[in-house]
């Protein structure tokens, strides 16, 4: 949720206040408790930021506002890295702690790296402001953690121009190019291998044992996830929500998007609204068979306003009618 608060900052210092922004996200404001949100809900926050905003720098703005400590554990460990080489690597490693939209790659050459970010998006297109704030947050962490600003030899990004040049002159004081292959900042070796003023080996050990076991926490709930089958975690959802299940807040449960959850069930043979459909009907057949509750009160239950579409569901699911189950008729046509 790092970049949540800090989006949700910098607009607010632009006059754009947090409710307004999540209304016009489409967020709804109790989000802000989730301990993470799907990439495409903080998608819909930056286009939202960008749009409210109307600032073609609102992404270099927001990286420039970032520091290491933003970053929870994995900020601490980059702290007491011995070299800026080995900072990178520990947001490689533990990238995931911070954020699932992307990964960061180091390619090494023999006088030059290239730090290569790729996006890792959901149904959605990242925001070129998500991408800028990226690595103008590497230029932004990496003054604090070298104690003096670090002047990237190049800057690359594959979208075109958002704002003025001088707004990138400013966040990261070199040539930046533009509709390139990929996105990522040219550093020289001599400053990637240069030791860090504060490198502390005993306190970064004793951070990453930490950081290892949120590592493996969050490992663990993502293979406990994986071993039920995605359709029985639905149905086991849409069990707890009825009468009115949605699609949206089901998707947004598992942190996906709702077309990447409909392209998984259908890999499964099925689709939300089937399962929908089958819970209802194993649900209407208890209480119209096991129970006396009025049949406007199961209707209801399962979400129907009114009775004659339940009538027709029930007659489409058992070929009887509710009436004639639950004197046990089950011979009877619908009515």
């Amino acid at each position: 949720m790092s970049w949540v608060r800090t989006v949700l900052g910098q607009a607010r210092r632009q006059g754009i206040e947090e409710n307004t922004l999540l209304q016009a996200a489409g967020i709804p404001s109790h989000e802000l408790g989730a301990e993470r949100w799907p990439i495409d809900h903080i998608t819909r926050l930056w286009r939202a930021a960008a749009r409210l905003t109307q600032d073609p720098g609102f992404g270099l703005k927001v990286g420039r506002q970032v520091s290491p400590t933003s970053f929870n554990v994995v900020g601490f460990i980059v702290q007491s890295a011995a070299t800026l080489r080995q900072a990178l690597g520990v947001v490689q490693k533990y990238q995931s702690l911070i954020s699932d939209g992307g990964r960061f790659q180091l390619l090494t050459g023999p006088h030059h790296s290239w730090l290569v970010y790729h996006p890792r998006q959901g149904d959605l297109a990242f925001s070129p402001h998500q991408l800028e704030a990226v690595l103008a947050t590497v230029v932004s962490a990496s003054h604090w953690i070298m104690r003096r600003p670090l002047p990237p030899l190049q800057v690359c990004f594959s979208h075109e121009m958002l704002g003025p040049p001088a707004g990138y002159r400013e966040a990261f004081g070199c040539p930046v190019v533009f509709g390139q292959a990929f996105s990522g900042l040219l550093l020289d070796n001599a400053v990637l291998d240069e030791p860090l003023p504060q490198a502390n080996p005993q306190l970064a050990h004793l951070h990453e044992q930490y950081a290892r076991a949120q590592l493996s926490a969050l490992s663990a709930q993502a293979t406990r996830a994986s071993d039920h089958r995605l359709d029985e975690v639905v149905r086991q959802w849409v069990v707890a929500h009825l009468p009115q299940p949605r699609r949206a807040d089901m998707a947004r449960a598992l942190g996906l998007g709702e077309r990447t959850l409909g392209r998984r069930l259908q890999a499964l043979g099925t689709s939300f609204d089937t399962l929908v459909d089958e819970v209802r009907r194993e649900r209407a057949l208890h209480l119209v068979k096991h129970t006396d509750t009025p049949m406007r009160d199961v209707a209801q239950a399962l979400g129907f306003a009114e009775l004659s579409p339940f009538y027709r569901a029930y007659a489409r699911w058992t070929g009887s009618t509710p009436v004639a189950s639950r004197r046990g008729d089950e011979g009877s046509s619908p009515a």
